[in-house]
């Protein structure tokens, strides 16, 4: 029988194992007070709110922080050490406490090794991995981000100097929380559809901002048409600014093309038209070539501008009426055939990022034994899985690895795939990957 106490007794054993790391967090708080860095100061301050938390990826998280913590300290005394050294001060003293705080800091990673603390966090184990994966590249992502870029490019320091490091820690958080809903294959396509309009409406809001005179919610102080084309049109006519190429194609290497499912502030509008219709019309027999027509006449107009050295309003309004057009595309006729007409027919992004997509090793794998039911296809708003493709077993060029399909197939047949990691591996890891970006992309979402 269980003893009555029991709850009580581990209520105890949870609260002493929980001891030594909240000291820890303390110490590392009045450690960054001393120097005046109150941002950091607040995230020793937030860490132990998630010992509340019960999932299974904050134990990896922490121990990942207490051993960052136990870093800093080392870092800080070798510091010291130096200095005290060259001013002919004793130094043996303070090595032994700074030694002594700096292995308190880092056996608090032990302390998460314990069997109560491991009983503690234990909800979701078979998503822990995937989350504390996005939750840690996030961090990194944007730390590394934070010290290369040379303005504020996170919105906290913008308005609270300093304060950036506390955005970051809710970033990690928000990733973390997000790779957790992915890993869900009921509510996976709901949560796509439901952070990619996120995404898109903190992009906007903040450029309406910008154009009400709230520059600080510009990035670099300067508007530019968020018109998907002047990604690869844009440098092509200046000869110069390829910050939106480079981050595109970087993105284009690491989740191949599902830029154009996740992560394009304009997509996610021509989603919601096409949603209007509940079954999607197959795409026409034209579509690609004429998607290849356009991409080259915006290609070649943008480079024939260039040469006859038009001046740039004439190229501005030449970008803004196309852009124009496009949602004209969306609002007349993914709304009525339920297909993402300006995504799979009229945006140049979205040839460029399927065509190189085809080139890296992400893949829809749709399995042998694959009945041709249909199912997959009557989710499918890019018209990639027509009978011809179920039949060859292999996806259109317009698949962007939305990922809907393969939550729609009762039988598992349809997979991603990446290079020769099971099925199971690459969903994973591309649950990792799109959750860590989505992340980055909604901190610096600014145009």
């Amino acid at each position: 029988m269980t003893s009555p106490t029991s709850p009580l007794r581990t209520t105890l054993r949870t609260f002493g194992a929980l001891t030594l790391p909240t000291l820890s967090c303390l110490l590392l708080a009045a450690h960054y007070l001393r120097s005046g860095d109150l941002g950091m100061v607040a995230v020793c301050l937030a860490l132990p709110g998630l010992f509340f938390l019960r999932q299974a990826w904050v134990r990896p998280v922490l121990q990942a922080a207490f051993a960052a913590g136990m870093a800093v300290w080392v870092l800080a005394m070798m510091d010291l050490i130096q200095f005290r050294q060259v001013v002919g001060l004793p130094w043996l003293r303070l090595a032994l406490i700074l030694g002594s705080v700096a292995m308190v800091t880092g056996s608090g990673a032990l302390f998460f090794e314990t069997r109560v603390l491991r009983e503690r966090f234990r909800r979701r184990p078979e998503a822990a991995l995937v989350q504390a994966g996005a939750f840690l590249l996030t961090v990194c992502a944007l730390v590394l981000a934070q010290a290369k870029v040379s303005f504020p490019i996170l919105l906290a320091d913008r308005f609270f100097p300093g304060f950036g490091v506390l955005q970051i820690l809710g970033m990690g958080l928000y990733a973390a929380w997000i790779a957790g809903k992915l890993t869900d294959p009921e509510r996976a396509p709901l949560v796509r559809a439901r952070m990619w309009l996120f995404f898109s409406l903190v992009f906007f809001g903040q450029l309406a901002l910008g154009l009400a005179g709230w520059e600080r919610f510009l990035m670099t102080g300067d508007l530019h048409l968020p018109v998907p084309a002047l990604i690869l049109a844009g440098p092509i006519y200046r000869g110069e600014g390829i910050f939106m190429l480079t981050l595109f194609l970087s993105t284009v290497l690491l989740v191949g093309p599902a830029w154009c499912s996740h992560l394009c502030y304009i997509g996610a509008w021509d989603h919601q038209a096409a949603l209007r219709t509940k079954r999607p019309q197959g795409l026409p027999s034209w579509a690609f070539p004429a998607r290849l027509s356009i991409f080259a006449l915006v290609m070649v107009t943008a480079l024939g501008l260039r040469l006859m050295g038009v001046h740039w309003t004439w190229a501005v309004t030449l970008a803004a009426g196309f852009g124009l057009v496009g949602v004209g595309i969306m609002a007349a006729i993914s709304r009525k055939v339920g297909v993402m007409a300006h995504c799979t027919v009229f945006c140049p992004i979205g040839l460029a990022a399927v065509a190189l997509g085809r080139l890296l090793p992400w893949r829809l794998r749709i399995n042998r034994d694959c009945d041709a039911c249909g199912r997959c296809a009557r989710v499918c708003r890019y018209g990639a899985l027509e009978p011809e493709h179920l039949v060859n077993r292999k996806p259109g060029l317009s698949c962007t690895l939305c990922g809907d399909c393969i939550h729609r197939c009762r039988d598992g047949r349809l997979t991603y795939g990446f290079a020769r990691l099971s099925s199971v591996a690459s969903h994973q890891l591309f649950v990792l990957l799109i959750s860590t970006l989505h992340a980055v992309f909604l901190a610096t979402a600014r145009i």
